[in-house]
């Protein structure tokens, strides 16, 4: 039913619903490069908490992302979990850094983007897409916009960090829909880089998220 929501969305055929990570995000950064030569990187890089295990080698702090695996193996009917510690395993993780093509080729890369925020940051990253895929808003435009979305709880997030902006009109049309509403500031970290045209001459635009630290660059030659 779109015009109510639906609360917490039963998990299918798994047996347990994935956990939810609510922490405070403070262990992650995005970087998104594109090089003279037209090399495109979008990197979410992680220690996963605060100072990762706290141990330094060699100038770098080793990550404890290891904790991203679930610590017991089995749920409480007994059933092994999918998130359990195996070796050769990469344990659940919603880190998205982005590439997006207007077709096959390399040539054709059009967008660059990704975010921090632990368990929001694929809201954060899709927010960016749409508002730059579908609305044909600019780098900088798709990167400010307010960030909301849920994470299969009873609860809507939607970012108040822009003291100007008003979200009453968009709070109480979520409540009406019987959405629960939680409007705390958000921990996104986006940057985004974009082909643009400008007098005919292909170039890139950045934008980076007000709600954290951040800058764009750029050296003039591209």
């Amino acid at each position: 039913n779109p015009d109510q929501s639906m609360g917490v969305a039963p998990a299918g055929n798994f047996n347990t619903a994935a956990g939810v990570d609510t922490t405070v995000e403070h262990g992650t950064t995005q970087f998104t490069i594109v090089d003279a030569y037209g090399n495109v990187v979008s990197m979410t890089s992680t220690v996963e908490s605060s100072m990762g295990s706290f141990h330094m080698v060699d100038g770098f702090l080793l990550s404890n992302q290891l904790t991203d695996f679930s610590a017991n193996p089995y749920d409480s009917t007994g059933a092994l979990v999918a998130n359990r510690v195996e070796g050769g395993k990469r344990p659940r993780s919603t880190m998205a850094p982005t590439l997006v093509f207007k077709g096959t080729t390399p040539d054709e890369f059009y967008m660059a983007t990704g975010s921090p925020g632990g368990g929001t940051i694929i809201q954060y990253v899709v927010k960016t897409l749409v508002g730059a895929l579908d609305w044909n808003l600019n780098a900088q435009q798709a990167t400010s916009l307010v960030n909301f979305g849920a994470t299969n709880s009873k609860n809507t997030n939607i970012d108040s960090s822009n003291v100007q902006l008003s979200l009453v009109d968009l709070i109480e049309g979520l409540k009406a829909k019987g959405h629960g509403i939680s409007n705390t500031a958000q921990t996104s970290g986006i940057s985004t880089i974009m082909k643009v045209n400008i007098n005919n001459q292909s170039k890139y635009a950045g934008g980076v998220d007000p709600r954290r630290e951040g800058i764009v660059l750029g050296n003039g030659a591209l």
